[in-house]
């Protein structure tokens, strides 16, 4: 167990780490050479120059202004200078509303942290329970420990602090949930009321389109909503099954980058011709050369993907029962994304389409059927991922001890035994092998997402945060809990009666913190520090420049700005709600290095979102009510548990005051989903027809249609629609009759109007069509 040494030790060499890394950022993001990737999103929004393109040689690589190394931490009130609302025009909402997050933490802690040690530590420390304790062998301590509540003798009155104290946290704590709640929705009310005009807008995602004997999907999507929206449809876009043309052409890229590589090295060295071997990772094979090779496999592709374009095109088979339609109206598209459409709830089924660039186009290939089976086999996967991880977690942090190490290499006993050494393993290696343990895990869990059908980034990201989330709530938290408690008092057990195991369980739960306070070190101060390092992006982005770089858009594709990465960041903010909404009551010392974390990390992801980060999808904070909720489930987790410890300190009279945190807390959340989360899930059509107003009397004559035409085509389609002209006016569409007939030979005489089925009807079939109202 370690001491109040081995968290100095810890603490040293953690707070030396970030220095270390801080210091090297600051250093190296002072070279003109990697102003390219710790500036990024400047020059992908062509605001910044880059400063290898003028100047002396020497100076196109190292900065020769020494006073600028003088102000070398000038990053950080730089970071800090750039209020909300410019931060929400230069990052967007998401962004900013993720910080937010930050704040959170901090708005919670530092008051909860003043009371906690102005009131609990005082109260903790002034008994000698754990002294007495240990003198009796009856429990391993350390100091520390006598900071918790395990220090106060079982049955005294001294507990109705502790009560009265978790009181006081929930209650702030729901407080400062519910401000923040407001204030979020108010932000995503007015980000959605100003900003500028998007094909998201105007769009639904239609899933599940019952097919047609007589009408292709195409054709009974127009049909179906000139029928049923004859005054606001617009226009659509179906899905089509373009999977396999995607990998083609992400193939084609890669060797095309290959190309350039060995172009390049020829280049560089005319006199010999570069060569390579065809087998796996080059090791084997037949030797050919390496630029003749790649050219004529890209020819080869190229023809591959004009055969498979074609074949997508023309065979009905490519084409899913999906469809993105847009509406002449927000207020439209507003009436039938939240509305049913069919009296067979299964079928024509409507959301909001994700915005263009937020769209996970494999996964709209899914058939919507095959979507229920596939969730219940990534539920089932993830309970035994769950389930089973804890066991080489367990693991892996018995060997992380004193005594794994020892009994698994004992010829390092007499080495593992010097102070120095021990303090190090004690106070720094079960934080680190937890975190390495565990760097493969969103990989696996955004897989699941995928793999259960999400059709847009931001549900993928969301979907694998609270898997995230419970995982670590599981493995990590109660996992070290659980486990380290009884292996730390295993012997006690052992030698005592059966009567007495839940009060030595109920004293060794919160000597956890120590395990705790070291984890929060590692990861959430060395770890942040080293997140704006960047260190993979700034190897790759050299390497990319010296062997792919021809032009400055090659030079644009070899940065790697990446994103704020929802499904891992979050979690990660949300395990460190937990830890200190649990110790708060229990081990108040853990909370001023949960502090550390939050200020620390606002400060460095304020300043990668504002220089680095460039975010792939804008979702206007719709992620916020599921930080609440986790948030709340924390607050719910830390009363109950404190409940169960208060249980086994003979607490009779005063454990019963604390049932009703869980209830109170319920009934806040139930209050808040129902006041706040409808700004989250529903746009009020108020809202939508305000929009609409404004916007026809600003932009009278806009061709909306022209805007939405190709705004949802498949990316690996884009080039050739865009090549194609618009053939129809949208101020003409938008004022002539509606006519439309339909093939549907058992509905001929239903009223609707279809361009598509109307021109491609057979002669043979004579239709009875009737004239719409206009719009």
């Amino acid at each position: 167990m370690a001491t109040l040494g081995d968290i100095g030790v810890s603490a040293a060499i953690n707070i030396l780490s970030a220095f270390i890394f801080l210091l090297a950022f600051a250093f190296l993001r002072l070279q003109p050479f990697n102003d390219r990737v710790y500036f990024p999103k400047w020059y992908l929004r062509n605001l910044r120059t880059d400063p290898t393109t003028s100047g002396t040689f020497v100076s196109k690589f190292v900065n020769l202004d020494f006073r600028s190394y003088i102000r070398f931490l000038n990053w950080m009130p730089e970071a800090l200078k750039m209020p909300e609302p410019a931060l929400i025009e230069h990052a967007g909402l998401d962004s900013a509303v993720y910080l937010r997050i930050y704040l959170l933490g901090l708005k919670i802690f530092v008051p909860i942290a003043f009371l906690a040690w102005s009131i609990l530590v005082p109260v903790n420390w002034t008994n000698s329970t754990l002294e007495d304790a240990t003198k009796f062998s009856n429990v391993t301590a350390s100091n520390i420990d006598k900071l918790s509540i395990s220090n106060i003798p079982t049955g005294s009155q001294r507990f109705w602090t502790h009560i009265l104290m978790a009181y006081a946290f929930t209650f702030w704590t729901c407080y400062v949930l519910m401000k923040e709640y407001e204030t979020v929705a108010l932000m995503r009310l007015q980000f959605l009321a100003s900003e500028k005009r998007r094909p998201d807008q105007f769009t639904v995602l239609v899933r599940n389109v019952p097919p047609d004997p007589d009408e292709s999907t195409s054709e009974l999507v127009e049909h179906f909503f000139l029928v049923n929206h004859p005054d606001h449809y617009l226009t659509h876009q179906v899905v089509y099954d373009a999977n396999k043309l995607d990998k083609l052409v992400k193939k084609k890229k890669k060797l095309q980058n290959w190309l350039v590589y060995y172009q390049n090295k020829y280049s560089r060295k005319s006199s010999q011709r570069p060569f390579m071997k065809t087998g796996f990772l080059g090791l084997w094979g037949k030797k050919v050369d390496a630029i003749d090779h790649h050219v004529s496999e890209v020819e080869k592709l190229s023809k591959e993907i004009a055969v498979e374009r074609e074949r997508i095109t023309n065979s009905p088979k490519s084409i899913m029962p999906a469809a993105f339609v847009s509406f002449k109206t927000r207020w439209g598209a507003a009436v039938c994304a939240q509305t049913q459409q069919s009296k067979n709830p299964t079928i024509w089924l409507t959301e909001w389409a994700p915005e263009p660039r937020d769209v996970y186009w494999p996964n709209l290939a899914i058939p919507y059927v095959s979507l229920t089976v596939r969730r219940l086999i990534v539920a089932v996967a993830f309970f035994f991922l769950t389930f089973f991880f804890m066991i080489p977690i367990a693991f892996v942090q018995s060997l992380a001890t004193i005594e794994g190490i020892e009994k698994a290499a004992p010829f390092l006993k007499s080495v593992i035994e010097m102070s120095f050494i021990k303090s190090i393993i004690q106070g720094f290696l079960p934080g680190i092998a937890l975190k390495l343990f565990l760097i493969f895990l969103p990989a696996i869990l955004m897989i699941m997402s995928k793999f259960e059908g999400f059709n847009s980034l931001s549900s993928l990201e969301r979907r694998s945060a609270s898997r995230y989330y419970l995982f670590n709530f599981v493995n990590v938290f109660l996992g070290s809990i659980i486990a380290g408690s009884a292996f730390d008092q295993l012997n006690t057990f052992i030698h005592q009666s059966a009567n007495e195991i839940p009060k030595t369980i109920g004293v060794a739960i919160p000597m956890r913190a120590t395990f705790f306070i070291t984890y929060i070190m590692v990861d959430g101060w060395a770890g942040i520090a080293g997140e704006i390092l960047m260190v993979k992006p700034l190897i790759m982005y050299h390497l990319k420049n010296f062997f792919l770089v021809k032009t400055e858009k090659d030079r644009e594709e070899a940065m790697d700005p990446g994103s704020l990465g929802f499904n891992t960041g979050e979690p990660r903010i949300q395990f460190y709600f937990l830890l200190g909404l649990v110790y708060a009551t229990v081990t108040p010392i853990i909370l001023p290095f949960i502090i550390i974390f939050f200020s620390l990390a606002y400060v460095v992801f304020r300043h990668q979102i504002i220089n680095v980060y460039n975010q792939e999808y804008e979702s206007a904070a719709a992620f916020w009510p599921d930080v609440h909720g986790r948030v709340i489930s924390a607050l719910v987790i830390s009363q109950v548990l404190l409940m169960g410890l208060m249980s086994t300190k003979e607490a009779a009279q005063s454990t019963p005051f604390l049932i009703a945190l869980p209830i109170l807390t319920y009934w806040f959340n139930r209050f808040c989903k129902g006041r706040y989360e409808p700004a989250f899930v529903i746009y009020p059509l108020q809202e939508a027809m305000m929009k609409d107003t404004l916007e026809r009397a600003k932009e009278p004559n806009l061709n909306l249609k022209g805007y939405l035409q190709n705004a949802y085509v498949h990316p690996v389609f884009k080039a050739s629609e865009d090549e194609e002209d618009d053939e129809i006016n949208g101020d003409k569409w938008e004022t002539e009759s509606v006519i439309v007939a339909t093939k549907r030979q058992s509905r001929r005489n239903t009223p609707a109007p279809s361009k598509i089925s109307g021109a491609s009807s057979p002669p043979s079939l004579p239709e009875t069509v009737q004239e719409l109202p206009q719009p």
